[in-house]
């Protein structure tokens, strides 16, 4: 059958539009997959050919508050192997097993994988001897990545607040791991190409990506503060044999952490080496226990503040023991304190007089100015693990926990609760946050990115009564059970502390912690420094006799190193038959040798110099020192001008 011209041209111009159609659809999709997808599919491409050789950031430094450095990087590279890049895997294997000191046999089964890119285990991190060695084989396929490793340059200097890092730079424990996000940066690499066979692709360059360094941390620790915290710690350790000490020093205006330690410590570059329970417990802020006496000065504040005490007209006698509920709670002095001002029942430690207080104040307020104290919860400080100690539940306070609390019993409290809350009863009232992490720095300019601000919590007691605090805190070092702490010249006022150890409900015999609490100067606080001493051998366990002479030593040398001057004006020191007598160094500048010679000192005199005439001296005069201390005089000729 013959088809007509018009169904034919019909046909023609059917097919020819269908065509035309499938061409723009073609055209649509080649545009499409050139201009909306290229990119993307390129980007595919590339990385199914690329390999990339990692760039590890360097890890943040961690400094004091003055810039110096107690966390860093030493350069530690990586050894990476492309398989398919090996010429002679035996070959290889052999030259890079003596290099590494490794298995030949196993480097060789790790260098055969049928991997793109492979590391061999012990070639990570090595020296740079080892990696200058290995690029000296020119090895095909063997690439050396920068790295680094975290370096603690003063070995166990401040290991349980710093923690530290894994194989991968990685923050495990401590500041490391609280700031990790900060600190660790973002990698960079290496980029090169290769065809399916693993052969590298001369026609496209290779690329590098940067590395973005993590941020510098600058602390509150002021290294000089924790250097004599880790000197007398260690001293303590040697001296005492005790099952653990721990040590914080704070500003009590800011709540800045000046120096914080704790033993056993251990080296943080060798954490393997230690027990996990010996880095996993920064005992400043984990460790709960009975804090005695030290608690004392809470029960004092809240007193003084409700108006329930007059410590220089109220008075009270103590037999040595207070009856409460049926139970006779004793004083730590056998036979007691007799008749006492309540200003000398802060300076005995009189537990009675304590028991009085609480029960003036009553459950409710004593246990409403121990919350507001911080006790029971969390301080804040920005370190991990940190315990909220243990209450009594004021439902179940009868007359008997009342009592107990009022002078440390019974409660389970942290040190960074106590170093806070006394901060608070010192420093005009104001509770305060502790903290270690004052700025965030840019690596490369060292300006500051971040800062951290003190933040106080809220205000506890009023100036007056915290004046009131500090004077009667002051009277204990000089007059009363305290006198161990006491420095000349830097007003220090504190607590000792002597708490039971409980273990499965019953409390230890001849088991204490041993612990004082002391800040300076008395009159403006800018230190404060606490003591525990658990279980200390060989020694009478009190707080005064272990643990104060530690913080005195400590609040001497610190407030010397912050150059926090000396003064004149203090409580004097009232001497029991073990303290030397001390004298004031005289003024023997401008004296002559024969001047020296015809006066008594109770001095050993030692002269430097040739000349007739005293020109200086150390130390200088004003100074209290024992009987019998050593002073040098330079000796020099007498200025023409002097009369």
């Amino acid at each position: 059958m013959r088809v007509s011209n018009v169904t034919v041209r019909r046909r023609l111009i059917f097919i020819f539009v269908a065509g035309l159609i499938f061409l723009f659809i073609i055209l649509g999709r080649l545009a499409y997959v050139q201009f909306v997808k290229g990119d993307w599919l390129t980007g595919l491409a590339l990385d199914s050919w690329s390999r990339n050789v990692p760039f590890e950031p360097k890890r943040g430094e961690i400094l004091d508050r003055n810039g110096v450095p107690i966390a860093m990087n030493v350069s530690a590279p990586t050894v990476f192997v492309v398989p398919k890049q090996v010429k002679d895997h035996a070959s290889t294997a052999r030259k890079l097993a003596a290099a590494l000191n490794l298995s030949e046999m196993k480097v060789y089964k790790t260098i055969t994988q049928k991997e793109s890119i492979v590391n061999i285990k012990g070639a990570k991190k090595i020296s740079n001897e080892k990696a200058n060695e290995i690029r000296g084989f020119d090895l095909p396929g063997v690439f050396i990545g920068e790295d680094s490793k975290r370096h603690y340059p003063n070995g166990s200097y401040l290991s349980h607040v710093l923690g530290f890092v894994g194989i991968d730079n990685q923050g495990l424990t401590g500041l490391e791991l609280q700031y990790d996000k900060y600190l660790k940066g973002e990698k960079g690499h290496v980029s090169f190409y290769t065809d399916v066979r693993g052969n590298r692709m001369p026609s496209l360059s290779d690329e590098y990506e940067a590395p973005k360094d993590g941020m510098d941390l600058k602390l509150t620790i002021d290294s000089k503060v924790q250097s004599i915290i880790e000197r007398e710690l260690d001293i303590a350790v040697a001296t005492y044999n005790p099952d653990g000490v721990v040590a914080i020093a704070m500003d009590p205006n800011t709540g800045e952490i000046l120096g914080m330690s704790s033993r056993p410590d251990y080296n943080p570059e060798e954490f393997r080496d230690v027990p996990q329970e010996i880095y996993n417990r920064n005992k400043p802020v984990w460790s709960t226990y009975e804090p005695g006496s030290t608690f004392k000065i809470i029960t004092l504040a809240a007193a003084l503040e409700e108006n329930k005490v007059d410590l220089q007209k109220d008075t009270i006698h103590d037999p040595g023991s207070i009856e409460v509920a049926g139970r006779k709670l004793r004083c730590w002095k056998k036979g007691g304190h007799g008749s006492e001002t309540y200003l000398e029942v802060v300076q005995n430690s009189c537990n009675p007089g304590f028991v009085v207080l609480g029960q003036r104040l009553g459950k409710e307020k004593l246990f409403s100015y121990i919350k507001d104290f911080g006790f029971g919860t969390k301080t804040g400080i920005d370190l991990q693990g940190e315990s909220t100690g243990i209450l009594f539940n004021l439902d179940n306070v009868g007359p008997l926990e009342l009592a107990t609390t009022a002078f440390g019993q019974g409660v389970s409290v942290t040190p960074i609760q106590q170093v806070a809350a006394v901060a608070a009863a010192v420093n005009g009232g104001y509770l305060y946050t502790p903290y270690v992490a004052k700025e965030w720095l840019n690596p490369l300019t060292g300006e500051t990115v971040m800062k951290s601000a003190p933040e106080m919590k809220r205000r506890v007691i009023s100036e007056e009564t915290s004046k009131e605090v500090r004077a009667a805190l002051e009277s204990v070092v000089a007059k009363g059970t305290g006198k161990g702490a006491f420095v000349d010249g830097y007003r220090v006022g504190g607590k000792t502390g002597t708490a039971q150890k409980a273990v499965n409900g019953k409390y230890l015999e001849n088991n204490h912690i041993v612990s004082f609490i002391g800040f300076a100067p008395a009159d403006n606080p800018q230190i404060v420094v606490y003591i525990a001493v658990d279980n200390p051998k060989g020694t009478v366990q009190f707080g005064g006799v272990v643990a104060a002479p530690i913080v005195g030593n400590i609040i001497e040398d610190s407030l010397t190193a912050m150059e926090v001057p000396r003064r004149k004006e203090q409580i004097e020191k009232e001497l029991t038959w073990l303290d030397q007598p001390l004298i004031e160094i005289p003024d023997l500048k401008g004296k002559s040798r024969q001047d020296i010679h015809k006066a008594f000192y109770e001095l050993k005199i030692i002269t430097v110099g040739e000349g007739d005439t005293v020109i200086d001296q150390a130390p200088e005069p004003g100074i209290k020192m024992a009987v019998g201390s050593t002073i040098q005089l330079y000796m020099g000729d007498k200025s023409p001008t002097e009369d």
